[in-house]
């Protein structure tokens, strides 16, 4: 017998469209992020190293 609790629940929603979800939030959130200037969060996978990344093109990486 399986116990499915509040936090177990989608509602119905499948994996897949709860990954598509989350990734469309991100883009908007990026969008948003862009819209009122501030930096965005990234990684770069060559030099493994997380970085902001802000409007004029500009990284700055984390640490430095």
């Amino acid at each position: 017998m399986t116990i499915i609790n509040e936090l177990d629940s989608t509602c119905g929603i499948s994996d897949e469209e709860l990954t598509i979800r989350f990734k469309e939030s991100i883009r908007i959130d990026n969008e948003v992020r862009k819209i009122k200037g501030l930096p965005i969060a990234g990684y770069d996978d060559e030099t493994k190293r997380a970085y902001l990344e802000y409007p004029d093109g500009r990284r700055e990486y984390v640490g430095e």
